[in-house]
């Protein structure tokens, strides 16, 4: 009788530890229309911008941007933010988002078609996606 009070009590522990664990980050909308998304059309000495490419032949595809324009409608930017998604784990730091255009060397993957965009961690737009995918106050 008394290992089964135990067995309960600690069954009542575990599930009051679980209650208290901090809810899964979420990916916001709003960051990531203004925030994320100007990334994606940033142009980088030596690249071209993500857009160029993740508007067409890749798994990961971007809605492009209409002539004359600088940014997507609202439509456009829903879209966009479900393709994110797929790359955007919210709270994981290994979403391909972050390791595929980041530098072998400060911890991304080996290889990405539109070479390395940020050498180091500490990039301002490897932050700003970081603190996105996190659920961070800094992505706002």
């Amino acid at each position: 009788m008394h290992l089964t009070y135990a067995f309960l009590a600690a069954i009542i522990a575990a599930l009051m530890s679980q209650s208290a664990l901090p809810a899964a980050p979420t990916l916001d909308y709003d960051v990531f229309k203004t925030r994320i998304q100007p990334i994606f059309i940033a142009k980088r000495a030596g690249h071209a911008r993500c857009v160029s490419c993740h508007s067409s032949a890749t798994a990961f595809r971007l809605g492009p941007v209409a002539p004359g324009e600088k940014s997507w409608n609202d439509e456009q930017s829903r879209k966009n933010f479900e393709a994110v998604r797929r790359v955007a784990v919210p709270g994981s730091l290994q979403s391909r988002i972050l390791v595929h255009p980041l530098a072998e060397a400060a911890g991304g993957d080996f290889f990405h078609n539109g070479g390395k965009h940020w050498q180091s961690q500490n990039d301002p737009e490897w932050q700003t996606l970081k603190a996105w995918i996190l659920g961070q106050e800094g992505a706002r």
